[in-house]
C-alpha cells in the first residue's frame, strides 16, 4: 500500500480576518516610552495595562529578529479586552504602512460602539505627549497578520 503524506498549512489571511472580527483599532502617535504611555493610560483613564510577554510579537526581517511588546488589560465586567502594541523595534515596524504611529490600540472581545470609541479617542488625546489618535479600518491595514498573537 502506498504511503500518503499530508501537508498542513495555515491560511494566515483567513486567520487574520477571523481575529479582527468585531474589533476596533486605533493608531496613536505619542513619542514616549511604552511603559510611560501605559502609566499615563492607567493613571488618567483608570485602566491597568500590563506587559504580557506571552503574546509579544516576534518578526524576522533582514535576517534578524525583532520583538514588539504588547500590553493588555481586560475589563472585569464583560468580555472587552484592550491590547496596546508597540509599533517599533530598533527601526523596524510592526505595521510598516503606519510608520508614523508609535502605538496601536486594539479593542477586542465585545462590541465597541462609535460613541464609546470617540470617548476613548478623546481621553487618549488628553494625555501628555499624544499628538494624534485615529481609527484604523481593516481595509487600511495591509499587514494584519503581524497583529495576530
Amino acid at each position: 500500500m502506498a504511503e500518503r503524506s499530508f501537508k498542513l498549512s495555515l491560511n494566515n489571511h483567513e486567520l487574520a480576518e477571523e481575529f479582527f472580527e468585531d474589533t476596533r483599532l486605533l493608531g496613536i502617535m505619542a513619542p514616549v516610552k511604552d511603559y510611560q504611555f501605559c502609566w499615563y493610560l492607567n493613571s488618567l483613564l483608570g485602566l491597568d495595562f500590563r506587559i504580557n510577554h506571552d503574546i509579544e510579537i516576534q518578526l524576522k526581517r533582514k535576517k534578524r529578529d525583532y520583538f514588539f511588546t504588547v500590553f493588555d488589560y481586560h475589563e472585569s465586567i464583560g468580555s472587552l479586552s484592550y491590547y496596546l502594541y508597540n509599533n517599533q523595534d530598533d527601526g523596524e515596524y510592526l505595521l510598516p504602512e503606519f510608520k508614523h504611529f508609535d502605538f496601536l490600540w486594539l479593542m477586542k472581545g465585545d462590541i465597541v460602539s462609535d460613541e464609546a470609541l470617540q470617548q476613548t479617542i478623546s481621553s487618549i488625546k488628553s494625555i501628555h505627549g499624544v499628538q494624534l489618535v485615529t481609527e484604523l479600518t481593516n481595509e487600511k491595514i495591509k499587514n494584519k497578520e503581524n497583529l495576530v498573537f
